[in-house]
């Protein structure tokens, strides 16, 4: 019987626990394995395929995609970005082949105005909603060069950027951030120009301009031009130095803009930005974070409700968070937003809708909207794509899997197969069984141990094993040959859980699952569901989730 031994603290692993927020540079090195690489099985696999199917129905195709001005509501390029994202990512993660994808990108060039970009020209006045949805289309055109390398979308973007981003250099120093500027606790689910300040025509969505920072990010990453460099620093100064509660800022046009800060601290290798969003994420999850790791719309608008687009970004912040700073923490936020937010709102078509918000003002959950067809949908096609991505991770000749779900990863460069057969959080087992393996290598396998359950065994090969985590994850260390398997097994306990705003006040959660109770009923079950039909508002769905009801564990 081949040795094997676990390292819970050794210099073959410091590449991956030395890099801190704030700290040495080299977060880079820790990177999520390709979508290409991991064939996802399994729940999740269900919801991929099913919001790909909603991508191509009617709504989704080409002829509805590119829609006027006047028909998106003032949100010029959002849904053609939106759109392009999601078939890119779902396609990507799936395997499948988008049948509307390449005749969108053969009608974009066709839409464009005589600057190159989507909708009215407004210079010098700047309208945040036309940079917003543009920042989309740049993500969506990088995200599709990427896969394809296909130089006409870089050429597409590289013209949005010169003839609408740059030369709103001068006009970042007069946008208002303060509360006196704006149109008190205004806008609907889809927001709308409100009044024009200083030369800009704000939204109601509040700092949506940063959901445009974003996507110039995501450009910058190929084709550093000083130009471009000078304005993502005077954006992200801008949205750094403004009060998010004080303003009440969108939590979704927030939460991107982190994402945005995230990705540039990897372009540029300037860790002091980790911190920033460090900061924000934890002011997110107090003023902005509903019980059941949904959303507000708007910091401290806890009357309002809740939108996918915010709790898909809040997902991805907090795995790159995790990817930045090695803090498990951040896997526990990620494994809770997607099991509790996430597959909430994910709807029986495959779309996404807003639910009414619980917390400070409600104790129970219902549906706002069966669907938000117009944004929140395309979302999901970045947000579970994503979550199958966030699968696995390679740092140097340490494989990590931070979060479970069933899947077969193959790595060909390192001649390495593993299937996952993963029943977290509802059963009591991982497994993990090697179908190739670099016989005549030693390399590193870790597995996260989830915050909300008790890790109860640990075995290779059926052998028992010794569980000493670092930071949140065990490590085996040896010569994997095809054929071996490892298996962790857990239990998950019902437990009261304190909200924030009340300590009298508790939910009760299943490992990351929050329970809820029917109107007619007194059965616990978890908010979670794979998209039932029966959580909609047409069936009058209603869910008790917090109390202060003493027997209720």
């Amino acid at each position: 019987m081949k040795a094997y031994y676990y390292v819970s603290v050794a210099v073959s692993l410091s590449c991956l626990w030395s890099c801190r927020s704030g700290g040495a540079t080299g977060t880079s090195s820790l990177k999520p394995i390709a979508m290409e690489e991991i064939a996802i099985s399994g729940e999740l696999a269900e919801r991929i395929s099913r919001n790909f199917d909603r991508l191509e129905t009617p709504l989704y195709q080409p002829e509805q995609v590119f829609w006027t001005e006047e028909e998106s509501g003032g949100w010029p390029a959002d849904k053609e970005g939106r759109t392009i994202l999601a078939l890119v990512l779902d396609s990507r993660a799936s395997g499948r082949t988008p049948v509307y994808l390449d005749t969108m990108m053969k009608i974009l060039p066709t839409k464009l105005n005589e600057k190159g970009y989507l909708g009215t020209i407004y210079t010098p006045v700047v309208d945040e909603q036309q940079l917003s949805g543009h920042g989309w289309l740049l993500r969506g055109l990088c995200e599709y060069y990427e896969w394809k390398g296909d130089s006409t979308a870089l050429n597409l973007a590289r013209g949005i950027v010169e003839n609408l981003f740059l030369p709103v250099d001068d006009a970042i120093d007069r946008y208002p951030v303060d509360s006196i500027a704006r149109h008190k606790d205004v806008g609907d689910m889809s927001g709308s120009t409100q009044n024009t300040v200083n030369g800009w025509r704000l939204s109601s969505d509040v700092g949506c301009v940063f959901i445009g920072m974003e996507g110039l990010i995501h450009y910058y990453a190929h084709d550093r031009n000083p130009q471009i460099k000078q304005l993502i620093d005077k954006m992200i100064a801008l949205y750094l130095g403004i009060d998010l509660t004080g303003v009440r800022a969108q939590t979704h046009a927030s939460l991107t803009a982190l994402r945005g800060i995230l990705r540039y601290s990897d372009i540029t290798g300037d860790d002091s930005l980790i911190a920033e969003v460090e900061s924000r994420w934890a002011l997110y999850k107090e003023r902005g974070m509903t019980e059941n790791f949904e959303n507000y719309n708007w910091f401290d608008r806890f009357d309002t409700w809740t939108e996918p687009c915010a709790v898909i970004d809040s997902y991805i912040v907090a795995m790159q968070l995790w990817q930045a700073t090695r803090n498990p923490e951040y896997l526990a936020d990620a494994d809770r937003i997607y099991y509790n937010g996430i597959c909430m709102e994910q709807r029986a078509n495959g779309g996404f809708g807003c639910d009414t918000p619980v917390g400070r003002k409600s104790d129970e959950i219902g549906i706002h909207a069966d669907e938000a067809h117009w944004c929140c949908t395309m979302r999901g096609g970045e947000g579970l794509p994503r979550v199958a991505q966030y699968t696995w991770y390679t740092v140097g000749d340490t494989v990590l899997a931070p979060v479970f779900h069933s899947n077969t990863l193959t790595l060909r460069d390192k001649n390495l197969k593993i299937r996952e057969d993963s029943d977290y959080p509802f059963g009591d087992k991982v497994r993990f069984s090697f179908l190739n393996a670099p016989s005549s290598k030693e390399f590193v396998l870790s597995l996260v141990v989830p915050a909300d359950v008790n890790v109860t065994g640990l075995t290779v090969n059926g052998m028992p094993a010794e569980i000493k985590p670092t930071e949140g994850f065990v490590h085996i260390k040896r010569i994997f040959e095809a054929g071996d398997s490892i298996v962790l097994t857990y239990e998950a306990e019902e437990r009261k859980v304190s909200v924030g705003f009340d300590s009298s006040v508790y939910k009760i959660m299943r490992g990351p699952l929050v329970l809820s109770w029917p109107n007619d009923g007194d059965s616990k079950m978890p908010l979670y569901h794979l998209m039932d039909p029966e959580v909609s508002s047409q069936s009058g769905f209603s869910r008790r989730v917090l109390t202060k009801d003493k027997d209720w564990l």
